[in-house]
């Protein structure tokens, strides 16, 4: 974790601009529905009790029924607080955009979002920083100025690194999450087996233990390739250099089959995790895709 942070007038200007839209949307759009939407927590085990009928047959506790003849089923107490933790993808990838705002200051506004929702329900939220490695990794705590100082270090943090390796991100909070924790992974998702082949064992296992939430941050114009006739490329994370024709139909299409072979590959991945996944689009307002996302949950849970 040998990454810095660099405070800037600009930072600041951003910084201002995030607590003053978050603190709107928090308060009118997600205090009435957050807590409801994160599966399989908010509740602790608190003790046993004989079977009443009427009760959940998913609530037996057999270890204890062998023991004592009869059924017994597990009582459970809501939990005080929530655990939340941001996972989020700074790879040079996130300097590319073609929206109003660069890719990094869109996901540090979603994540400012959760975690003003988060503390605002009195629930802890954690940061990890991740690249071709973890740079930067805040335990999760509570109240406002925590989270503030969350979007702030995402705002300020250059990292070391520049590839993408989100499978390093999931083994390393699966070391240090202690509790079960929604875990929002804010990414590109441009992932290729050669430097990421364990993500999606990882994910899978990861998935198991936690509330994995994908939000996936795409910009359309690195979707396809535009016809101007020759085109200088270069690839942020690795600054390998490429000279294309794009007046060639079929260059063109072998980098929009690509794209789009990578983009198939993650979805299914999501489908086999079951798991919600949030799409943003760098050209569009991201807070119409949390909304949904958010009563998609409530309706389901």
């Amino acid at each position: 974790m040998d990454g810095e942070r660099v405070f800037s007038k600009e930072v600041t200007a951003w910084l201002r601009r995030i607590e003053l839209r978050t603190r709107g949307l928090v308060e009118s759009l997600f205090s009435g529905e957050y807590r409801s939407v994160f599966k399989g927590r908010g509740m602790e085990f608190s003790d046993v009790r004989e079977y009443q009928p009427g009760d959940d047959v998913r609530a037996i506790d057999w270890n204890v029924t062998a023991r004592r003849g009869h059924l017994f089923v597990k009582e459970h107490v809501e939990e005080r607080e929530l655990s939340v933790l941001l996972i989020v993808d700074c790879s040079a990838s996130k300097d590319f955009g073609t929206g109003l705002k660069p890719n990094v200051v869109i996901a540090s506004e979603i994540a400012g979002i959760l975690a003003l929702a988060a503390t605002g329900n009195n629930d802890r939220v954690g940061l990890l920083i991740v690249t071709d490695r973890v740079e930067l990794y805040i335990p999760p705590d509570s109240g406002r100025s925590h989270a503030m100082r969350l979007v702030l270090d995402l705002l300020s943090f250059r990292p070391s690194g520049k590839g993408t390796k989100l499978s390093c991100a999931l083994e390393y909070a699966a070391r240090v999450l202690h509790q079960r924790t929604a875990v929002f992974l804010v990414s590109d998702f441009l992932l290729d087996d050669k430097s990421d082949s364990s993500f999606s064992a990882d994910a899978r296992r990861f998935s198991r233990e936690h509330d994995l939430i994908p939000i996936r941050v795409t910009d359309p114009g690195a979707a396809t390739l535009p016809n101007v006739g020759l085109l200088a490329l270069a690839d942020p994370e690795t600054g390998i250099r490429r000279v294309l024709n794009t007046s060639d139909k079929l260059v063109r299409q072998d980098y929009a089959e690509s794209r789009s072979g990578e983009r198939a590959a993650i979805d299914k991945l999501f489908r086999q995790l079951q798991t919600d996944v949030v799409e943003v689009t760098s050209t569009e307002d991201y807070v119409l895709p949390l909304i949904r996302f958010f009563r998609r949950r409530e309706r389901v849970t």
